[in-house]
């Protein structure tokens, strides 16, 4: 099982950006996935899941409005877009993906970092 986020970089305070998660090594498109973030000196923070078809989103309240979750099961690549950023997005990003039947996660990629600032 491999995880490789990319995309994220420093942006300004409303700003936007795009991050991409891409699997190998499983079946994607059997696998609810999730953005987790851990920011600088904190614990980690789930951000947002989404179930295996695509058809069920799930967010923290902290960015529920500002990012969407999505995915591409033929591709096997699992998305954030993030809009209207704040400083305090700032956190390296994960992608992992969930065991099955729990809420659990069992595979994480490297993290990607993202930084909010003027």
């Amino acid at each position: 099982v491999q995880l490789v986020e990319s995309g994220g970089g420093l942006v300004q305070p409303g700003g936007s950006l795009r991050l991409s998660c891409a699997a190998s090594g499983f079946t994607f498109s059997s696998y609810y996935m999730s953005w987790v973030r851990q920011a600088p000196g904190k614990g980690l923070e789930w951000v947002s899941d989404i179930n295996s078809g695509g058809g069920s989103t799930y967010y923290a309240d902290s960015v529920k409005g500002r990012f969407t979750i999505s995915r591409d099961n033929a591709k096997n690549t699992l998305y954030l877009q993030m809009n209207s950023l704040k400083p305090e997005d700032t956190a390296l990003y994960y992608c992992a993906r969930e065991r099955r039947g729990t809420a659990a996660w069992d595979y994480w990629g490297q993290g990607t970092q993202v930084t909010v600032s003027s």
